[in-house]
């Protein structure tokens, strides 16, 4: 599996994710294109397959091939993670 936080730190790959978050299933041209309507990122098809392959190897992305078609869903499991690495501290008074 690869690096979550990597995979997390590039602004791109956090657009991908709010993307499949709103709408899972999407196909590598939907994603494109609201990528470039939405957030007005210019990026390739070939550079969003790389940010889908990043994310994939973090265990954040599922892919599966339908037909001549390849569709992504957001895996939001691996995060648990992070929420576990540093637990809910607002309601502590004393830091």
């Amino acid at each position: 599996m690869g690096d979550i936080y990597k995979a997390l730190a590039d602004p791109t790959r956090r657009a991908i994710l709010d993307e499949l978050t709103e709408r899972s299933g999407q196909t590598l041209f939907e994603l494109c294109s609201r990528l470039t309507m939405r957030h007005g990122l210019g990026s390739t098809r070939q550079a969003v397959s790389q940010h889908i392959d990043v994310l994939e190897d973090a265990g954040l992305v599922i892919s599966r091939r339908e037909g001549r078609y390849k569709f992504h869903d957001l895996d939001p499991g691996p995060l648990q993670e992070i929420v576990d690495r540093w637990p809910n501290t607002r309601n502590r008074r004393n830091l």
